[in-house]
C-alpha cells in the first residue's frame, strides 16, 4: 500500500472550524425564501413565530442523537459508518449510492441553482445562464476543496461571514423600518385557524430551512478533541441558528405585516428594498449568492467523505478511497462528486422547470428514508452496547431518539405526499444502486477507522 493510500483522516479541525462549518451548512438560502411559505400555512402570526422555535427544538433533538452516534463511532464516513455497523454493509452501500447519486450531489446542484438564479440577475449569461453559473460555482469550489482541507475551511469561514452579514443586514433593515415609522403593525394573533394538515406543511418548510446539521457526522474523525467538541459544535450551532432564524422571522413580520408576508415571493428583497431602496434589493441578491456559496462549499467539503468511505469498501472504487496526505482530504472523491453534481445540473437545465424545484423533488424522499434508519440505529447500538464506552449519551433516552425518528417519518410522508413526480425519479435512481450489493465482493483492506 502506498504512503498516500495508507493516509487516513486526522483531527485537524478546531472547535471554531466545526462551528463555522455546521452553521454554514444550516444557514443557507432557505431563510431568505421559506418564511413566506411558512406564514401561508401557519394561519396566523402566533403560529408563524412559534413554528420557528419548534423547528429549532426539533433540530436540536436530532443533533443530540447525532452527537451520541458520532462520538460512539467517529469516522469520516459519518452516516455510512453508522448504517454499516447497525444493519450491515448492504444497507450502508445502498445509502452510499443514494448519497452519491441523489442526496449529496442533488443538494450541491440544488444550492448551485439558487446561486445561479441570483447571479444571473446580476450578470446575465443567456437562456441557460443560471445553469452556467451553477456549473461554474461547483467547479470552482470543488477545486478549492481539492487544494486542501485548510483551503476549504478558510473558504467556509469567509462565506459564513457573508451569511451572517446578510442576516444582520436584514435585522438592520427591519429595525430601520420599525423606527422609521414605515413598518406595518404585526399584532400576534392567538393560535387558531389553519388545520393540522396546513400546520404540518408549515413544519415541513421550517425543517427544510433548519436542514444541514446532520452533515456534522462527516467531521467527527477530523475534529480535535472530538468526544467533547462534537457535542459542543452541534448544540452551540443549533442554538445560534435558532436565535438568528427567530430574529429574522420576527423582522419579516414586523417590517411588512403578516398579510404582506404571506403574499411575498421574495421577502428578503422586499424588506431590503423598503428600508434602503433599489440598492438594498441588489445588495441582498449578492448576499444570497454568498449564502448559497457558504452552503455549497460546506456540502462539497462533507460530501467527499462519503465517496471516500465507499471507495474503502469497494475494491473497484479504491481510487476514490484514498486520503490525500498533502491536502489532508479525499481529493479523488471530490473529483467524482463534482462530476456527478455537474451532470445533475446539466440534466436539470433541460427539464424546462426550475432547477431548484427539480432538485428538491429529487432529493427529499430518499434523504428522509435514510434519516429514519439512522435514528433507529441509535436504539440498535444502545441494545448492543457497541462503540466507544466514553461516548456522549443523549439525555431522556428513549424519548429523544423516538421523537427524532417520528419527525423523520413525518417528513418522509410529507415529501412523498407533496413531491410526487420527483419522488419517482429519486427512488428510481436509488433502486438502480441495488446491483452494487452483488458487486461489492470482499471488502478491500484499509486502515482502521
Amino acid at each position: 500500500m502506498s504512503r498516500e493510500e495508507a493516509a487516513a483522516p486526522r483531527p485537524t479541525l478546531s472547535l471554531f472550524d466545526g462551528l463555522v462549518m455546521v452553521v454554514g451548512m444550516v444557514v443557507g438560502i432557505g431563510i431568505f425564501a421559506t418564511p413566506s411559505l411558512v406564514a401561508q400555512f401557519a394561519g396566523n402570526s402566533f403560529n408563524y413565530l412559534a413554528l420557528w422555535l419548534v423547528g429549532g427544538l426539533l433540530a436540536l433533538n436530532g443533533a443530540l442523537c447525532y452527537a451520541e452516534l458520532a462520538t460512539r463511532f467517529p469516522s469520516a464516513g459519518g452516516e455510512y459508518n453508522f448504517l454499516a455497523r447497525a444493519y450491515g454493509k448492504n444497507i450502508a452501500l445502498l445509502f452510499a449510492w443514494a448519497r452519491c447519486s441523489v442526496i449529496q450531489t442533488g443538494s450541491i446542484a440544488l444550492v448551485a441553482f439558487v446561486y445561479g438564479d441570483y447571479a444571473q440577475s446580476v450578470l446575465p449569461l443567456g437562456a441557460f445562464g443560471a445553469a452556467l453559473h451553477a456549473a461554474l460555482v461547483i467547479a470552482v469550489f470543488t477545486a478549492i476543496n481539492i487544494a486542501g482541507t485548510f483551503q476549504g475551511a478558510l473558504a467556509q469561514k469567509l462565506f459564513t461571514s457573508l451569511d451572517m452579514l446578510a442576516l444582520l443586514s436584514l435585522l438592520a433593515a427591519g429595525v430601520a423600518l420599525m423606527f422609521g415609522g414605515s413598518a406595518a403593525p404585526a399584532p400576534v394573533a392567538a393560535p387558531s385557524s389553519g388545520g393540522g394538515g396546513m400546520l404540518g406543511l408549515a413544519v415541513v418548510f421550517v425543517m427544510l430551512t433548519y436542514g444541514g446539521w446532520n452533515e456534522s457526522a462527516y467531521l467527527s474523525a477530523e475534529l480535535k478533541d472530538g468526544k467533547r467538541n462534537m457535542v459542543r459544535v452541534l448544540v452551540l450551532s443549533i442554538l445560534a441558528v435558532t436565535v438568528l432564524y427567530f430574529g429574522v422571522a420576527t423582522v419579516y413580520l414586523q417590517a411588512v405585516g403578516f398579510a404582506v408576508l404571506t403574499k411575498s415571493s421574495a421577502i428578503a428583497a422586499d424588506v431590503m428594498r423598503a428600508a434602503f431602496g433599489p440598492a438594498g434589493a441588489v445588495a441582498i441578491a449578492l448576499f444570497v449568492c454568498g449564502s448559497a456559496i457558504s452552503t455549497l462549499n460546506a456540502t462539497i467539503f462533507t460530501g467527499g467523505r462519503i465517496y471516500y468511505a465507499l471507495g474503502r469498501d469497494l475494491p473497484w472504487l479504491q481510487k476514490f478511497g484514498r486520503w490525500n496526505r498533502h491536502g489532508e482530504n479525499p481529493a479523488n472523491a471530490f473529483l467524482l462528486q463534482g462530476a456527478v453534481a455537474l451532470l445533475l445540473v446539466l440534466l436539470a437545465a433541460f427539464v424546462g422547470e426550475s432547477g431548484f424545484r427539480t432538485m428538491v423533488d429529487y432529493t427529499a424522499p430518499v434523504f428522509w428514508l435514510f434519516m429514519i434508519l439512522v435514528g433507529v440505529s441509535l436504539f440498535v447500538f444502545r441494545r448492543r452496547g457497541d462503540g466507544d464506552p466514553d461516548h456522549f449519551r443523549v439525555p431522556l433516552y428513549p424519548v429523544t431518539p423516538a421523537l427524532f425518528v417520528a419527525t423523520c417519518v413525518y417528513m418522509l410522508y410529507s415529501s412523498v405526499d407533496y413531491v410526487r413526480e420527483g419522488t419517482l425519479a429519486g427512488l428510481a435512481v436509488l433502486l438502480a444502486g441495488v446491483p452494487l450489493l452483488f458487486m461489492r465482493g470482499r471488502s478491500a483492506p484499509h486502515p482502521a477507522e
